[in-house]
């Protein structure tokens, strides 16, 4: 995707303005398709210009029949919430969560620059996140009613947030 890689973190730092908003997206998962990593860079590339992007990956964990589903999503819970930033808005990626459309994306995105620089997203894994995630998090929001593999809902939020940040700008994007 064009990042360095360390260990299991990809790095996409694209600009570095003291005023700029700073967006993680911590999601669980090491490697994507080939096509998904093309389509992310192709969004972190347009959002470089307006905002800093960083990917931190988490390693699924190890579905053995010793680990229930529960056990995985709580150590991946754990890797997740170990990259929270202090001051960081964290909004959760969930089915049960509240569906935003563009503009209150945007808006959202709006808000959060001007009162923190910063906001990270979490994405969990083949079976979602843990509860933990949910309740720690300031927000939950539902990509669709739909679900969509882990992966693809990365690359979905990239252009959701391009989109909402375009918006912002008054950019004909958005229709």
């Amino acid at each position: 995707m064009g990042g360095q890689r360390n260990g299991t973190q990809l790095d996409f730092p694209l600009r570095n303005h003291l005023n700029m908003l700073k967006i993680d997206l911590l999601a669980v998962g090491t490697r994507p398709p080939e096509w998904l990593r093309t389509g992310m860079a192709s969004y972190v590339k347009r959002l470089g210009s307006k905002v800093e992007f960083t990917l931190h990956e988490i390693r699924t964990a190890d579905r053995r029949k010793t680990q229930t589903v529960m056990q995985c999503k709580q150590a991946e819970a754990e890797a997740l919430l170990a990259k929270r930033r202090p001051g960081a808005q964290l909004i959760a990626l969930d089915a049960s969560g509240q569906p935003w459309s563009t503009a209150d994306l945007a808006a959202r995105l709006a808000s959060w620059e001007a009162r923190t620089g910063r906001v990270q997203f979490l994405i969990g894994g083949p079976d979602g996140l843990h509860s933990q995630c949910i309740t720690a998090a300031d927000a939950v929001f539902s990509l669709s009613r739909l679900t969509f593999p882990h992966f693809v809902a990365r690359l979905l939020l990239a252009e959701q947030l391009y989109r909402a940040l375009m918006l912002n700008q008054g950019h004909p994007y958005h229709k």
